[in-house]
């Protein structure tokens, strides 16, 4: 049965590595329960997060960020149905992003509203494959 991927990006508000933490045990845990898989790129200017799964619980935790007054400026990028996950085995992956996601001036300056679907869904490939994440 295909999975809906959905992937946005939006504006930490406060971040911090406190903040960072509570938002990893709370999605680790809903995402578990909801059958839920994904990715969160972040660092202190951008939240980048890949969410796959079934595509009622996809959209409910979407609607549930959209709510949440720790993101700023909420953009879906993409989203649409995939046969396999891209993170099957990760309630939800952690990758800080520090040294090969766009700099932040690119981020500011529109670099992921601008970028087309397959070139987002080529840094959740690329953070796949990146050391170091947790």
């Amino acid at each position: 049965m295909p999975n809906l991927q959905l992937i946005y990006a939006s504006r930490p508000f406060g971040y911090d590595l406190n903040m960072l933490a509570s938002i990893l045990a709370t999605s680790r845990q809903r995402n578990t329960r909801d059958d839920i898989t994904g990715a969160l790129i972040c660092r202190s200017d951008v939240f980048l997060q890949l969410l796959e799964g079934p595509a009622v619980q996809v959209e409910a935790t979407f609607q549930r960020i959209c709510r949440d007054d720790r993101h700023l400026e909420i953009t879906k990028l993409a989203s649409g149905s995939v046969e396999d996950r891209l993170f099957p085995d990760w309630a939800m992956k952690h990758d800080p992003a520090e040294s090969w996601l766009y700099p932040p001036e690119a981020i500011h300056d529109g670099a992921l509203t601008s970028a087309s679907e397959q070139e987002i869904r080529a840094i959740f490939l690329r953070s796949g494959n990146s050391q170091g994440s947790s």
